[in-house]
């Protein structure tokens, strides 16, 4: 058995959460509370891989998503 991993980017909004997989076009989902949108990232996560041939996906996964803080100033 092969542990996948990949980046999940959650977002708040005003109606609850929104969360995807940038690696993975079409995997997001979106949930009322933190809890329930990780959750169902998660379950996204795991029936997209299924849909997937296994080497497929593990060279899609093999490039990772780097995440950053940017800054600039405003008036």
């Amino acid at each position: 058995m092969v542990t996948l991993t990949a980046t999940a980017v959650i977002e708040k909004s005003e109606d609850g959460y929104y969360a995807y997989v940038p690696q993975l076009a079409g995997c997001l989902s979106q949930g009322d509370t933190l809890e329930e949108v990780m959750q169902n990232i998660q379950e996204a996560f795991e029936l997209y891989v299924e849909t997937i041939d296994n080497e497929d996906i593990r060279q899609i996964l093999s490039s990772k998503v780097l995440i950053t803080i940017l800054e600039t100033e405003i008036d």
